[in-house]
């Protein structure tokens, strides 16, 4: 359930959860005062499988080839000139 922040006229707030489907309240239940409803962000909670802003592609290859993003690789000759002059010998 949403927790929604009300204002007080006199200036202090108060939070309180509600169901989505329920109005908005007109009065503070302790007070009395007449109050309003604070509009806050909205920020989502992802849970479950899905898209984070922390998942990368690595390792995933396309229909067109390795991905794009992923280090090349290189050949053994590239790695190790040492081994290399070991192999053509």
């Amino acid at each position: 359930m949403p927790v929604y922040v009300y204002r007080r006229r006199d200036g202090s707030s108060f939070e309180l959860e509600q169901r989505i489907t329920v109005d908005a309240l007109v009065s503070c239940p302790t007070t009395g005062q007449r109050v309003e409803r604070v509009m806050q962000p909205f920020s989502p909670r992802y849970k479950g499988t899905g898209f984070y802003a922390t998942d990368h592609r690595k390792g995933r290859a396309t229909a067109s080839g390795p991905d794009p993003g992923a280090p090349a690789e290189s050949t053994a000759s590239e790695r190790s000139p040492s081994n290399a002059t070991a192999q053509t010998r």
